[in-house]
């Protein structure tokens, strides 16, 4: 077993009544699964969106953040993935955390209490200071936008 680079304890503060903490499906996986704490079943229609509750209040330690990403097999089985991904979570929030969902499949889905719905990764945040200059380094992209560097391979 490698050991992270970075362990941290995450404090949580659970709402979600029966529902496990988040935890990884396996031992190198970055993401821990987050759960809906749904009352009662949510169906997103095709285009439609929800923000569904996690159950969950996180404590994250300043300069980390928490990323809500999706998981592969919501998006490639039901075309379910997270509106804002990666979802950010900043340090001084303190609220329940929320999943915003929507599906961009052919079919309704419908969420069910328990369903792992995200993955949750925390991360090491880099703040920069912004620095107003004349011109920038010349480099061999240059100013070439989304596709500039073609689709075919070399």
């Amino acid at each position: 077993m490698t050991e992270p680079v970075i362990a941290i304890a995450l404090r949580v503060l659970p709402h979600g009544a029966g529902l496990p903490l988040p935890h990884y499906a396996t031992e190198a996986a970055a993401g821990a699964d987050l759960h809906a704490a749904i009352a009662a079943p949510v169906t997103l229609e095709p285009g439609r969106r929800a923000a569904i509750p996690t159950g969950l209040a996180l404590a994250i330690p300043s300069g980390f953040e928490g990323q809500v990403r999706p998981r592969s097999g919501l998006a490639r089985r039901h075309g379910v993935t997270v509106a804002n991904a990666p979802g950010t979570i900043d340090a001084d929030y303190r609220g329940e955390i929320e999943v915003l969902l929507i599906n961009l499949g052919q079919e309704p889905f419908t969420i069910e209490r328990g369903d792992r719905i995200a993955q949750l990764v925390i991360a090491p945040v880099t703040r920069v200071s912004f620095v107003t200059v004349e011109a920038h380094d010349e480099t061999a992209r240059g100013t070439g936008g989304f596709g500039s560097t073609g689709l075919k391979r070399a």
